[in-house]
Parts: structure tokens; sequence; C-alpha cells
């Protein structure tokens, strides 16, 4: 899938040593490098896990009564409320209520996480669209 350029260097060296011989040192390095598109695939990728990773905090957080006023659950909250508004009113949210703290489960949080994974294959799939396809397995 990830197209890699390889460029080999050679390069030779000649001395001579304080005995009046001639030295010659030849040294060769192979290197890589990832092609654009692939680059692109693996930001899309990165992008798409990183806001899979921080929806599911939020699912996680929500359905264990996490306290709405703590600093990191404010900062999660604020962060993926955006990303999860779209997917907000298909579900009904249940909630569980112990005295002290509120247990809310939220499926749609789900629902977007399937959702943003599909639009990220989808993208990366538009980079194969002019890939020759291999005929001789048919």
């Amino acid at each position: 899938m990830d197209e890699i350029n390889e460029h080999e260097v050679n390069t030779k060296k000649t001395g001579v040593a304080q005995d009046g011989t001639v030295v010659q040192e030849r040294t060769r390095s192979v290197g890589t490098q990832a092609s654009p598109k692939s680059t692109v695939v693996n930001i899309i990728w990165y992008l798409y896990g990183l806001v899979a990773i921080l929806l599911a905090i939020r699912f996680i957080l929500k359905l264990s009564g996490a306290n709405g006023s703590a600093g990191f659950v404010k900062m999660i909250y604020s962060v993926t409320d955006i990303l999860s508004k779209p997917f907000d009113a298909i579900f009904g949210v249940s909630t569980a209520s112990n005295g002290k703290f509120t247990s809310v489960f939220e499926p749609s949080i789900l629902v977007a996480i399937v959702v943003y994974g599909l639009i990220a294959w989808g993208i990366v799939k538009l980079f194969d669209i002019n890939k020759p396809r291999d005929t001789s397995a048919v």
C-alpha cells in the first residue's frame, strides 16, 4: 500500500597514507523515503486515530460518571463536543444515578467513531483510484 522510494549513494575516497601507499575507501549507503501519497495517507489515519481516541475517552468518562467540573474532563468534553454534535440526536441518552454521580450512556459517540472511520477509509481509498489493478489473479 505504501510507496517507498529507495536511493543509493556510493562514495569513493582516495588518499595517500604516510608510508606512500594509495588508500581507497568505498562506502555505500541506501536511504528510503516515503512517497508524498503515503505520507498523506498516514496523516489521515493518524488524525482519525486521534479523533477516535478522544471520542472513546469521552464515552468512558460519560459512562463512568466523571466529575464534569474537573479540568481534564472539561477539556475532553469541550474538544469532542463539536465532533459528537452531528450524532447527538440519533439515539436517546440513558442515565443512571447513584446519589453522588450520574452515569450517561451515549451510543451516538460509538456511531461517531464508526462514521469517522468510514470517512477516513473513503478518503484513503480515493488515493488508490488511479492505481492499476492486478488482473493476473483472475
